[in-house]
């Protein structure tokens, strides 16, 4: 198994998280993962609108002053739901 695409956007604003992870998510296969790093307070909600408009599945794990954001693509049945964890 292949470590996933990893997008660090910690240091930037909106829309900036958003536009990088869809960058990378774009070209990956349904089912592949790709994991987000990012500090903006905005992207908490951001984010998962924007796997739920795509139809992928967005998990939230928040570190120390910033959040992972594991992404699954065309997750299919259940896609865009949005699960937090700490």
């Amino acid at each position: 198994m292949s470590t996933p695409p990893l997008v660090d956007a910690r240091g930037t604003r909106c829309p900036v998280p958003v536009v990088r992870v869809a960058r990378v998510a774009r070209d990956l296969e349904p089912g592949s993962t790709v994991v987000l790093l990012a500090d903006d307070v905005a992207a908490r909600s951001d984010v998962p609108a924007w796997a739920r408009m795509r139809g992928h599945a967005v998990e939230l794990a928040d570190e120390d002053g910033w959040t992972r954001y594991t992404v699954r693509v065309g997750a299919g049945p259940g896609a865009g739901s949005a699960t937090r964890s700490t």
